[in-house]
């Protein structure tokens, strides 16, 4: 039986390089950002990102060119 866990989206703040910021999803406590080749898990916290929505995150996937499809494959811990 598969347990279904729920995620959390984040996203940093800007910076030159990320103009609308990194998203970041949380699963199982775990701390995941998107990046060129899927989620990478990161260490660390996210104390200074701001949480958003399912719809904000595919907006946010939406605007910067990634699958909202995305948002369903964070990895579980």
């Amino acid at each position: 039986m598969e347990v279904k866990m729920d995620v959390r989206y984040l996203r940093t703040a800007p910076t030159m390089a990320f103009p609308r910021g990194r998203l970041l999803a949380v699963r199982g406590g775990r701390l995941n950002v998107l990046a060129p080749d899927g989620w990478d898990t990161v260490g660390g916290r996210a104390d200074h990102a701001t949480p958003i929505t399912r719809a904000e995150a595919e907006d946010w996937c939406e605007h910067e060119g990634w699958p909202v499809e995305s948002l369903d494959a964070v990895p579980a811990p």
